[in-house]
């Protein structure tokens, strides 16, 4: 028996290096092979070592595949399904779209921020709260509003704010000074409030700040590895969710009393004297407290990030491509002239610019749905009711399948075709199933033009006075993360240089 008993344990001493090898090669593999399945734990070895690299990781897999779709088994047997492939994408946002809905677990987890909103809500709840705003997104004076709030906040504050870091030769965080734009650009849109985000002193506003601390809580919420954690967390008030109870109740309180005041001076005149979102929906009628923060908190979560995030990585992507960077500046000054709407709407270069950019670095990179009913999608892969499918912008801007083998090139000329006769360029947009930034289908984002509008208001008035030069390494590309919507990690450190004036 001893004789056994030291076998055995010599040859557990001869296994540990091996097994040693085997969990570091676990932990730290970068493998973009579909990650190995155990039971009871799935791939949960993989999932973790790739955690922090999670869009990187789920789309370099994609790329080995066959179907541009891989199935990932998460803990417990739960099975989530990655898809870059145009035909699923628009089975699931368009012909099958009443089989592939938000579902109830994104809807438990968004439901202490977002309520009943109208990116948390399914059926008849969204198709109202859709067609109310989809009427308000289309009216002439709510564009008109938006093209005030834009300019005022463009030349009252940022560019006098990069006038000073350019006199002062200061290094400037880029990607905070646009979230702060945004963040007051959609605040004044939203509810008619201004909380000054991006006055000189760069101030920590408290309902920005919790904004942003919600918005990370809810995403770690989201990408947890084993949701009943983060649950617990909850049921105690502890941790990071105790941090998250005081960020959105900061949050919805604020917004609620915004709705109150702005229901107090309707009460006393017949018609609010403002335009913004709010105004709209309590002038025809929508007199509830949380229905109509719950719509309000949506709209500030679509417009607060998305611009930021596009424009953030688009200068970034010019600083290395001064070709481009050249070409846009040379139209920009051919419709320095012109009206501001007029102007932008004639921004051509400009425009594929941002798609070409948001194609490699998509503001919102994975967006999910829940198959109601067991399904098949157009490729074969077989969806059993209940699991969570993501479909992939960061993936499908990287797949050579749709983009050719030239795909890694920043390349805004894909986006156009040359007019031979006039020699200008006319913009050739992109099946929005290949390429769905702005989502697709039913749900197509109604902010699409907006965002546009805001994003080449931007680049034509920071442009046409600065060139914005990053600090990092020449060559060395920043990390890109997300947590609801895309970041760059660490910031967008940059300075800002006067243009010679011709």
């Amino acid at each position: 028996m001893m004789i056994i008993d030291l076998e055995f344990s010599t040859l557990l001493i001869c296994l540990v290096p091996f097994l040693f090898i085997f969990f570091i090669n676990l932990f730290h593999s970068k493998s973009t092979k579909i990650p190995k399945s155990y039971p009871i734990i799935g791939s949960y070895f993989s999932i973790l070592a790739n955690k922090h690299r999670r869009i990187q990781w789920s789309s370099d897999i994609i790329q080995t595949t066959t179907n541009l779709t891989f199935t990932l088994i998460r803990p417990f047997g739960n099975r989530q399904i990655f898809t870059a492939n145009p035909s699923n994408v628009q089975y699931m946002l368009k012909t099958h779209f009443h089989i592939y809905q938000k579902g109830h677990m994104f809807k438990s987890t968004m439901a202490d921020f977002l309520g009943d909103g109208i990116f948390n809500v399914d059926g008849e709840i969204w198709k109202y709260q859709r067609q109310v705003a989809s009427h308000e997104f289309n009216t002439k004076s709510l564009r008109k509003f938006v093209e005030t709030v834009v300019d005022a906040e463009l030349n009252e504050r940022l560019i006098p704010l990069l006038a000073v870091a350019a006199a002062e030769k200061k290094v400037v965080d880029f990607q905070d000074i646009l979230q702060r734009f945004a963040f007051d650009n959609i605040c004044k849109i939203a509810f008619g409030y201004d909380p000054a985000y991006l006055s000189p002193s760069l101030p920590q506003e408290k309902f920005a700040v919790a904004f942003e601390e919600a918005v990370k809580l809810s995403s770690e919420r989201f990408n947890a590895i084993f949701p009943f954690i983060w649950k617990i967390k909850r049921h105690f008030d502890f941790g990071s969710e105790k941090r998250f109870r005081i960020a959105v109740d900061e949050v919805r309180q604020f917004a609620k009393q915004l709705v109150r005041e702005k229901q107090s001076e309707l009460n006393q005149k017949s018609s609010l004297d403002s335009v913004d979102l709010l105004s709209r929906f309590l002038s025809v009628g929508h007199r509830d407290d949380d229905f109509v923060t719950d719509v309000v908190i949506s709209f500030i979560l679509a417009g607060r990030d998305t611009t930021s995030a596009a424009l953030t990585w688009f200068f970034w992507l010019i600083s290395q491509h001064p070709v481009v960077e050249s070409s846009i500046l040379n139209e920009i000054k051919l419709k320095s002239h012109t009206p501001a709407y007029d102007e932008v709407k004639e921004m051509i270069y400009t425009h594929a610019s941002l798609c070409e950019s948001m194609r490699f670095y998509p503001p919102v990179p994975i967006d999910s749905k829940t198959a109601t009913e067991d399904n098949v999608l157009p490729d074969g892969t077989f969806v059993k009711k209940g699991t969570r499918v993501s479909y992939h912008p960061y993936a499908m801007g990287r797949a050579e399948e749709l983009w050719g083998n030239d795909w890694s090139k920043f390349k805004p000329e894909r986006w156009l075709d040359k007019d031979e006769v006039t020699g200008n360029w006319n913009f050739v947009s992109k099946d929005m199933y290949t390429y769905p930034v702005f989502q697709a289908g039913p749900r197509i984002c109604l902010g699409k033009e907006m965002a546009f509008l805001q994003m080449k208001r931007v680049v034509a008035g920071v442009l046409r006075r600065f060139k914005v030069v990053p600090v990092t390494e020449k060559g060395v590309e920043p990390v890109f993360i997300s947590y609801l919507t895309a970041k760059m990690k660490g910031g967008f450190h940059v300075t800002i240089e006067e243009r010679d004036h011709e």
